[in-house]
């Protein structure tokens, strides 16, 4: 595969490196698009990277370092995970091996993880998209659920796979509107 991921020491030597990756870049689908050193390192300092969280870098086998993932909520069922792409890489099509390695990674770390989800804001159509080209499935739309810096909230809009779901290779619909008023 050419994406593999190695854990980021971020109270030791990789501090330096993540607050460089950081705030050198925009990431501007995140609630936080231009993250300051004082708030990257206010962040590290107050444990958001531990616990039950784990901050990876994103190696390629061609491209080098190309991103950070961050899962969070590792001590439930269903962990998410935050996905930060270097902008020099956006746009190639490294979205969907990327997702797709992180969920192996996911499922077969975490032996009693069933789910694996994340979200994205609704104007954020390359992620959506790469969130179907993996094989997850759209199972919300949160109204207005994603603040905005500096304008109105957007809907929020999560994706799931399942572990039966990646195990085969197919996908468990569900029925959107299984009630009438």
């Amino acid at each position: 595969m050419s994406v593999t991921f190695a854990p980021i020491d971020v109270r030791g030597a990789d501090r330096g490196a993540l607050t460089r990756f950081l705030t050198r870049d925009s990431f501007p689908f995140h609630v936080v698009a231009e993250p300051s050193e004082e708030k990257v390192a206010a962040s590290i300092d107050a444990g958001y990277y531990e616990g039950d969280r784990a901050a990876l870098w994103v190696d390629h086998a061609e491209h080098g370092r190309i991103a950070i993932a961050v899962l969070e909520d590792l001590r439930d069922p269903t962990p998410m995970f935050d996905l930060r792409l270097a902008t020099r890489y956006r746009g190639r099509g490294l979205g969907v091996p990327i997702l797709q390695a992180l969920t192996t990674h996911v499922f077969e770390s975490f032996p009693s993880v069933n789910r694996f989800e994340g979200q994205t804001r609704e104007d954020n159509l390359a992620m959506r998209k790469t969130f179907l080209r993996a094989g997850f499935l759209k199972e919300a739309h949160y109204r207005e659920g994603w603040p905005v810096d500096g304008g109105e909230p957007l809907a929020s809009v999560a994706y799931a796979i399942l572990r039966r779901d990646w195990a085969s290779g197919t996908q468990t619909p569900f029925v959107w509107e299984d009630m009438q008023a």
